[in-house]
């Protein structure tokens, strides 16, 4: 393969071809980085125009398994449904190129981008956006900007900027921009635990959960970044992304096709329309920004149109009657604005900094291992917690995985149609519900410490009007604490927006649906009172400058604060669902005692295991348990009787003698003889033809277990004792 371009960035080369594969695209761009080769290519279809008011652009992002030389796993031996990663790095590649596009611009247009190989250490979602812009700004699209990511990385202390995937696991940051030479565009962000720590665990009695064995403990501390040291990282990162787009450009200029002439959709507002509607309804134009929900607003809409069309019988026609709704939609979107802007008034008359009202029940679902009611406004999720053990983990392979790896903490996020008035099926799980839910994952897995144990968050959105995302990390914290989880600090979430012309702008918190509609900037920020563990931010500008961002972040803090000590005042009124919510305890021991809990032939276990009904995990090299069970009470009484072997004082062993007398207890019968306790503790034998002179047929005819009897040392045999009845 012929390179056109090879460039050196930081920690990294990347070497493009154009047009010598994929010729019939309208652009295509070949990039290999290391090992790792990608294939990007936009296609347009030029006859036809989308006459919705909304971008045609599909992305999907493709991994080829024989790119890492592995087979499909399952039934099928060939690629089938995009993985979870596929799908996120989709919809990552989707929100980053989607402002290029010119205003009109209604022709469907596919990018698809083919992993063909890759290496273990490529970050293959910053290639893939890479080598999708390179496609596109050297397509015949007129399309002059270059869009590409960076990720920076946090290692022992140190920013790393575009990590290797090793520097990457070892990170307590995750930060991914793009953008382009003059502005940013998206936000992902997360962060990791200080410190995570692995220990092997592995069962040492038979009759424990055999699934449980080899189960891997991580550790977490919490490393929420404070909105100071983030600016810090976001204005060296977004430096380092500005010059890799002017280098893109250079580089990628004399590659341009000739564009393409393309039609645009005119959108034209129908100036008399919008006269009429201000002069004479703005007050039902108002009612209407009233209406919160998004079916109430709409159908008072509806109804202002059809009273309209009334009163004006020459607008009756298909194609009027099309203009005046966007008249109407246009006032309606232009008052919002203008009250933000102006008069610092929101629809629903909140500040600019008002969060609104939030009520939390916990645990209104009596089956389930815990469950909360989060309710912000007019948005409503029921996160609804699941507990498990290590064999209910998800297993997963990505690419650049050398194995299976399991993921032990997992929050679904689902949107139902009625959640926002809408007749619709509920359908698979789409990309923007896979996106929440990972959003709401990152958010709260700084903070969690499992312990080989597994965890499963569903939120149903019950309602929304904005920000339901957020709803689900709030909800998500308080059924984490309603199952008695413990959690290094307290999480919230809350979503910001922005309304900004001619050089104003204003901030808002907590946005609603029609501030996300109308507005320009949906921020999500997730974290505790001190820092941020999660964000990710869309522009509909086409950029923000990092004063406006810190400002942001700032007013997010706030609105953080407000809402986790309403959760703290929820946190403090949780009744648990002992009947069913199971229990786990770890502890230490020291490691000498282990054959003791244990006992001979793993009987003391066994008794423990079937006392208190739970399962017993004991690491021999440290003495680390774990006790899993059905409720508090069993746990608590198996650790109350381990704890009662291994703090009682301990017998000093005797010296026995051959020829010595004892007395002795019958710890247990079986079929050749009686075990024998001795004084110290010493179990020995006394087998059935030593218990007395005359023939013995059954043991138990003769003694019992607990009778005290006296016994003489007859010989030893290596550890065990031969004993005789006196």
């Amino acid at each position: 393969m012929k390179y056109d371009v090879s460039l050196e960035l930081e920690n990294r080369e990347e070497s493009y071809s154009f047009g010598d594969v994929a010729k019939q695209a309208n652009g295509s761009a070949w990039i290999k980085s290391g090992k790792s080769v990608i294939l990007a290519t936009v296609v347009i279809n030029e006859t036809e125009i989308v006459k919705d008011d909304f971008l045609p652009l599909t992305v999907q992002y493709i991994e080829k398994t024989y790119a890492a030389g592995k087979i499909p796993g399952g039934f099928f031996k060939r690629e089938t449904k995009p993985s979870d990663f596929e799908t996120l790095t989709s919809r990552i590649v989707d929100r980053s190129l989607r402002p290029l596009f010119p205003k009109g611009f209604g022709h469907p247009t596919q990018i698809t981008i083919m992993v063909f190989s890759a290496d273990s250490e490529s970050d293959l979602q910053v290639l893939a956006l890479n080598a999708a812009s390179a496609a596109l700004f050297t397509s015949d699209i007129d399309i002059n900007t270059s869009v590409s990511a960076v990720r920076t990385a946090k290692v022992d202390g140190e920013l790393v900027i575009n990590p290797t995937l090793s520097q990457l696991k070892n990170s307590t940051l995750d930060l991914y921009l793009s953008g382009t030479k003059d502005d940013l565009l998206m936000i992902e962000m997360r962060t990791f635990g200080g410190e995570e720590v692995e220990v092997s665990e592995m069962i040492i009695d038979p009759m424990l959960d055999p699934t449980m064995s080899g189960a891997v403990i991580s550790s977490h501390v919490s490393n929420a970044m404070s909105e100071d040291e983030l600016i810090e990282v976001f204005e060296k990162t977004q430096a380092e992304l500005f010059l890799a787009n002017s280098k893109y450009e250079e580089a990628f200029a004399s590659s341009q096709k000739a564009i393409l002439p393309l039609d645009l959709k005119a959108h034209i507002s129908n100036a008399e329309m919008m006269t009429y509607v201000r002069d004479t309804h703005m007050s039902e134009i108002k009612d209407a920004m009233n209406q919160m929900a998004k079916s109430e607003r709409s159908t008072a809409l509806r109804t202002l149109r059809k009273k309209i069309l009334k009163l004006k019988e020459e607008w009756t026609s298909v194609e009027l009657e099309v203009e005046l709704k966007d008249a109407i939609d246009k006032v309606k979107k232009d008052e919002v604005r203008a009250q933000i802007l102006n008069d610092n008034i929101r629809a629903d008359g909140r500040a600019l900094t008002e969060v609104r009202p939030i009520t939390i029940d916990t645990n209104i679902l009596p089956s389930a291992h815990s469950s909360c009611l989060f309710t912000r406004g007019q948005t409503q999720a029921l996160v609804v917690l699941t507990m498990g053990g290590s064999k209910d983990a998800q297993m997963f392979e990505s690419l650049t995985d050398s194995g299976t790896q399991n993921e032990n903490f997992m929050v679904h996020y689902n949107f139902p149609g009625f959640s926002v008035g809408e007749a619709s099926p509920v359908m698979g799980t789409k990309r923007r519900e896979l996106g929440h839910g990972n959003l709401a994952k990152r958010a709260l897995s700084p903070v969690v410490d499992l312990e080989g144990q597994t965890v499963r968050l569903v939120s149903e959105i019950l309602e929304s009007n904005g920000s339901s995302s957020m709803a689900t990390v709030c909800g998500g914290y308080m059924a984490l604490k309603a199952a008695d989880i413990e959690t290094s600090d307290t999480i919230a979430g809350i979503a910001m927006g922005m309304v900004s012309e001619n050089g104003k702008y204003a901030i808002l918190s907590d946005i609603m649906g029609l501030e996300d509609h109308d507005g320009d900037m949906d921020f999500k920020v997730t974290g505790s009172k001190e820092g941020i563990t999660a964000m990710q931010m869309d522009i509909k500008l086409g950029g923000i400058s990092l004063d406006i961002l810190k400002k942001a972040l700032y007013q997010a803090k706030e609105g953080r604060s407000h809402i986790i000590d309403i959760m703290l005042e929820a946190e403090s009124k949780i009744e648990f669902n002992d009947g069913v919510l199971p229990s786990v305890d770890f502890f230490h021991i020291d490691p000498s005692f282990i054959g003791e809990v244990i006992g001979q032939a793993g009987k003391t276990i066994r008794e423990m295991i079937e006392k208190f009904e739970v399962a017993i995990d004991i690491d021999k090299k440290d003495g680390k348990v774990k006790i899993t069970g059905k409720n508090k009470s069993g746990v608590s009484g198996a650790r109350g009787h381990i704890e009662g072997i291994v703090n009682a004082p301990k017998k000093e062993k005797v010296k026995y003698e051959v020829g010595e007398k004892h007395e002795g207890t019958v710890k247990r019968i079986v079929d050749f003889g009686a075990f024998i306790e001795l004084p110290d503790g010493t179990d020995g034998l006394l087998h059935i033809s030593k218990i007395s002179e005359q023939r013995v047929d059954k043991v138990s005819d003769v003694l019992s277990e607990g009778e005290k009897i006296s016994v003489e040392i007859l010989e030893f045999k290596g550890n065990k004792i031969s004993l005789g009845r006196v």
